[in-house]
């Protein structure tokens, strides 16, 4: 299995990573995504690949974080990409739940953002909360489609406009939740071969863990509730969401 979202950089992961790497390990996992959230984490995440030969790293400048970006801030996420470790430009995207930050601010650097990703032919890890029309509008306009829907939790209509358009989507353990009904339906709409898989970790621990830090061994949970929702074997969803990770990502792992 591959994680393809997981906060590495984050606490508690951070200040000792080697116990959550062990655990991903002996659960079968053969690479996980870091995404960067600002140039900080970016950088953070950047080092984490570079000690942990699993780990694979994500630059980029999130919603919540474009206020507090700095001028040059495309230059660096540009060198940032250059990083033989680095796979994807993220997690970038639009935030109207939270609203953190004015959406022109948001809108403007999503789209310099999609611009250079577009520029480097380099995969996104696109970040949507109640922000479909600006996520469309920003896409559409830079013409650029080469993404992953990160922790899709909109309609299956949205997703599917997506996916016409070339884009995976990738879903959490929230599908595992007892609340999540109308989500599980979501994913049901969706073509197989068209998900990832991820954690979104530390947030959003699966049953039996909820309430605790969530981490990447976890993302078994969301490959069985595919498996379920799609009366599939679950090895048969492992391989399917890890070739798909492989080929959207560009990995090389020496244990496929």
């Amino acid at each position: 299995m591959i994680d393809t979202h997981a906060h590495l950089n984050f606490s508690p992961f951070k200040e000792d990573p080697e116990p959550y790497i062990e655990r991903a390990v002996e659960a079968g996992l053969q690479a996980i995504i870091v995404p960067g959230i600002d140039l900080k984490s970016s950088e953070e995440a950047i080092k984490l690949s570079e000690r942990f030969p699993m780990v694979y790293a994500a630059v980029g400048v999130h919603p919540h974080d474009c206020v507090e970006k700095p001028k040059n801030y495309i230059k660096e996420v540009e060198d940032m990409l250059g990083h033989p470790k680095v796979v994807a430009l993220g997690e970038i995207g639009m935030d109207f739940f939270r609203d953190y930050a004015p959406g022109d601010n948001q809108m403007r650097t999503f789209r310099e953002q999609i611009a250079l990703a577009k520029s480097m032919n380099m995969s996104m890890i696109v970040h949507d909360r109640s922000a479909d029309e600006g996520v469309w509008e920003a896409l559409s306009g830079e013409n650029y489609w080469n993404l992953q829907a990160h922790c899709h939790t909109g309609s299956a209509e949205f997703a599917l406009k997506l996916i016409e358009m070339g884009a995976l989507v990738s879903f959490t353990n929230v599908i595992t939740f007892s609340s999540a009904k109308a989500l599980t339906e979501v994913v049901a709409a969706l073509p197989l071969d068209k998900l990832m898989i991820e954690t979104d970790s530390p947030f959003m621990a699966p049953k039996p863990w909820r309430g605790k830090t969530c981490e990447p061994f976890m993302v078994k949970k969301v490959a069985e509730k595919y498996a379920e929702i799609f009366e599939r074997d679950l090895e048969e969803v492992q391989n399917i969401t890890r070739n798909n990770a492989i080929k959207f990502f560009s990995l090389t792992l020496n244990n496929v």
